[in-house]
């Protein structure tokens, strides 16, 4: 199996690379600067040339709140370029892999009493920010490109690369005693080092279609943050806020649980608890 992996400089792109190279598989990466996919000749060359089996596609536009105020750049790299690598991959006979959000749903406290377990792959959709709804213009790109593809949505990403919030809360953790967060979020993160190996399983087994990535069990930022600096030792005082005491330009879902049902139903795909997650990955810190 032969990959491009678009985006590689970002969290997800750079964890694919090292997955690569630790599991001796055959691969092209081109960071955003190297490759930008809104340049639609220059993407079909390269996928030409390349001849992959499967495009890893990691490139997109992923300020929530900048893409208030620029929602046409949002679109154009999340939706209509999208779009363009789809139609690319049908032509060149390319599996594509695509990564969306959690942000794709409303988020909303009814929401979460209706699905306790968080959100199915075939629930309905329907973004409360411009972010989101560029994701999931992308997302209806794909299934109407007639591409072979798979669509993996995740939410509250983490990885040993980029920004995240666990970096966020190590650093802060470090410079102060007594924080405020969030408690009035509900969700669960998305390790990326699980995401690449749960989608490299789902390629190895020739999947196709749309399935949730994230872990078992749900919790909130301040949950989540105390349990960061549980684990690291870390004497830091964590009083629970509302939303309303940091207010964003894009507003954010109140619930992002994604459902683990369908991707636990697949042979060889292991999902472990967050707190499990979050363990795994400060180690790799």
């Amino acid at each position: 199996m032969k990959l491009l992996i678009t985006g590689a400089g970002g969290q997800l792109g750079r964890e694919w690379v090292d997955f690569c190279q630790d599991h001796g598989v055959s691969y092209n990466s081109f960071s955003s600067t190297e490759l930008d996919i809104t340049d639609d000749d220059k993407v079909d060359k390269i996928i030409a040339d390349v001849a992959p089996d499967v495009l890893i596609n990691c490139a997109a536009y992923t300020k929530v709140d900048d893409a208030e105020e620029n929602k046409q750049t949002a679109l154009k790299i999340n939706a209509e370029s999208v779009k363009e690598l789809a139609d690319v991959c049908k032509r060149h006979n390319v599996k594509l892999v695509h990564y969306s959000t959690d942000y794709v749903f409303s988020g909303s406290i009814s929401d979460k009493e209706n699905n306790p377990e968080g959100y199915k792959e075939e629930d309905s959709t329907d973004p409360v920010n411009a972010y989101g709804y560029s994701k999931l213009k992308g997302e209806e790109a794909i299934k109407n490109s007639g591409c072979e593809f798979l669509i993996l949505r995740v939410s509250w990403l983490c990885g040993q690369y980029g920004h995240n919030f666990i970096k966020t809360m190590l650093k802060l953790g470090s410079e102060r005693d007594e924080l405020n967060v969030v408690n009035d979020q509900f969700g669960s993160p998305t390790f990326a080092d699980q995401v690449v190996e749960q989608t490299f399983e789902l390629l190895q087994q020739n999947k196709t279609g749309l399935y949730h990535l994230s872990s078992e069990g749900i919790t909130t930022w301040h949950h989540f943050s105390k349990e960061i600096f549980k684990q690291k030792g870390i004497n830091v005082n964590v009083n629970p806020v509302s939303s309303a005491e940091f207010p964003t330009k894009a507003k954010r879902p109140f619930f992002s649980k994604l459902s683990t049902q369908k991707i636990s139903n697949v042979d060889g795909v292991p999902i472990l608890d967050w707190k499990a997650g979050l363990q795994r990955l400060l180690k790799q810190l």
